[in-house]
């Protein structure tokens, strides 16, 4: 089977190895049943945490499912023979054609989102990452920006930028060349406040 066209991000044409899948052993039909179960643990949670090459890999199936369940229905036989493949808990098959088909149908960009989670120290460091359905019922992984631009402190720094210039031009110090008197000015006015957030989207 070629690659699907239809997925809207980057992934890997290929299949990449996967470690301890279902344990030493269990080769190419365990690699495949611990996909199922990312699967449909995503379908059931819509956010999981889990090392980033797994969560990398089961992206893909993740959205070749749900973009084969808005294209063709659920009188598809195709369909609904790989829903019924990939989702191991059937009444998640209900839930996949009532409630994300409809979520996603007029979506225009990928249906999931992955983020690299900060390396876990003591614990080898291994690469950790998150993959959720959008629209989930969960907190926003990255914090919402607060919009800090009347807080006491920027108020302050504008109306101290707006009283440089004339208080410089009215002593009889060296003054500053207007040029760098518009750049002093606007990096005072251009300072705010703010929070960051952990995680970075990929």
């Amino acid at each position: 089977m070629s690659a699907p066209r239809m997925l809207k991000f980057r992934f890997q044409p290929t299949p990449r190895k996967l470690k301890a899948t279902l344990g030493p052993g269990s080769g190419p039909e365990g690699r495949i049943m611990r996909l199922r179960q990312v699967v449909t643990a995503m379908v059931r949670f819509e956010r999981l945490e889990m090392s980033y090459p797994r969560a990398d890999e089961a992206r893909g199936y993740v959205e070749r499912l749900i973009h084969d369940a808005i294209k063709n229905g659920d009188r598809h036989k195709a369909t609904m023979d790989m829903a019924d493949f990939w989702l191991l808990e059937k009444d998640l098959i209900h839930k996949l054609f009532k409630v994300l088909v409809p979520r996603y149908h007029n979506s225009s960009s990928a249906f999931t989102s992955i983020y690299k989670l900060p390396a876990k120290y003591p614990g080898g460091m291994i690469d950790c990452g998150l993959l959720e359905l959008k629209g989930n019922p969960w907190p926003p992984v990255r914090p919402q920006q607060r919009n800090l631009k009347n807080s006491l402190v920027n108020v302050l720094l504008q109306e101290a930028a707006k009283e440089y210039k004339p208080t410089l031009a009215t002593s009889g110090k060296d003054v500053l060349s207007d040029e760098k008197a518009e750049s002093i000015l606007k990096d005072m006015a251009d300072l705010k406040i703010g929070e960051t957030g952990e995680g970075t989207q990929v």
